[in-house]
C-alpha cells in the first residue's frame, strides 16, 4: 500500500465527518483535465508517506478526526486496499473512498468487507465520449455503469460526480449522465467546475462558464432533483 499524499484536515471532502484526506499514486486513466494530475505523472520515491508514519498521525489525532477519505489517483489500483482499510476502521474511523469506478469487482468487495463507509465516484462524461475524456482510446465504460450499479444497489451512501470540462463536456452529456444514474437509482449527483491545478496532463483547457454550469444543473434536474454544483462561486 503506497501512499503519496495527506491532507491532515478536511471539512469538506467526507459529507458529515471531520477528516483527513490520503492520496495514493497512480492511476490507469489520463483524464487531461486530471485536479491531481502530478500523482499519474510525476511520481517520486521520496514523497511516499511511510504507512507507519501515517498510523502514528491517526493515532494521535484520535478524538480530533473520525473519518478517512482515500483518494488518489485510484485507490483501487492499491492491492493490500483492503488490509489498509481494516487497520483505518480499527481505530475507530469511518472511511471514504474515491473511486474512478473501474475495477467494479474489488469496489464489490470492499463494500462486502464493510469497509467502506461512504463512496464517491467520478462518472467522467456520458459513455460515448468517454475514450476522449478519460485520454484512453478504445476505452470501454462498461466497468464503471457496473460500479454504479453496484455502489447504488449497495446501500452504502454515496454520490457521483461530474468535473465539467469546456472542452469535452455540453448540457446534453450532463442530462445523459443524469438519466444513466437516475435509471441506477442513484440520488446524489455533483457537476463540479473545473479548476487547472497546475501540471495537467492536457492544454488549453477550460472551465464552463457560470451560465453553462447552471444550465449543466437545471438539465440534470430533470432526472435528478438533487442534482447540485461544487466550486461555484
Amino acid at each position: 500500500m503506497k501512499l503519496h499524499g495527506l491532507q491532515k484536515l478536511t471539512l469538506l471532502d467526507f459529507p458529515g465527518h471531520v477528516a483527513c484526506t490520503v492520496f495514493t499514486p497512480g492511476c490507469n486513466l489520463r483524464c487531461p483535465f486530471c485536479h491531481n494530475a502530478l500523482l499519474v505523472t510525476d511520481l517520486r520515491a521520496e514523497d511516499e508517506i511511510p504507512l507507519d508514519e501515517f498510523f502514528s498521525f491517526l493515532e494521535k489525532r484520535k478524538g480530533l478526526l473520525d473519518g478517512v477519505a482515500v483518494t488518489g489517483g485510484e485507490p483501487l489500483l492499491q492491492p493490500d486496499l483492503g488490509d489498509f482499510l481494516l487497520r483505518v476502521r480499527s481505530l475507530g474511523y469511518a472511511v471514504k473512498l474515491d473511486t474512478n469506478g473501474c475495477f467494479p469487482d474489488r469496489l464489490s468487495a470492499l463494500i462486502d468487507a464493510g469497509l467502506i463507509d461512504y463512496a464517491a465516484m467520478d462518472f467522467k462524461n456520458a459513455p460515448a465520449k468517454y475514450p476522449e475524456t478519460v485520454g484512453i482510446p478504445g476505452f470501454d465504460p462498461a466497468p464503471v455503469l457496473e460500479s454504479a450499479r453496484i455502489l447504488v444497489s449497495s446501500g452504502v451512501p454515496c454520490e457521483f460526480r461530474t468535473t465539467a470540462v469546456r472542452e469535452f463536456h455540453t448540457v446534453r452529456d450532463i442530462e445523459e449522465i443524469a438519466r444513466i444514474l437516475s435509471g441506477l437509482g442513484a440520488e446524489r449527483y455533483f457537476v463540479q467546475c473545473f479548476k487547472d491545478s497546475g501540471g495537467l496532463i492536457g492544454k488549453d483547457l477550460h472551465p464552463v462558464s457560470r451560465d453553462g454550469l447552471f444550465a449543466m444543473r437545471d438539465a440534470a434536474r430533470k432526472f435528478l432533483p438533487g442534482t447540485e454544483l461544487r466550486g461555484v462561486d
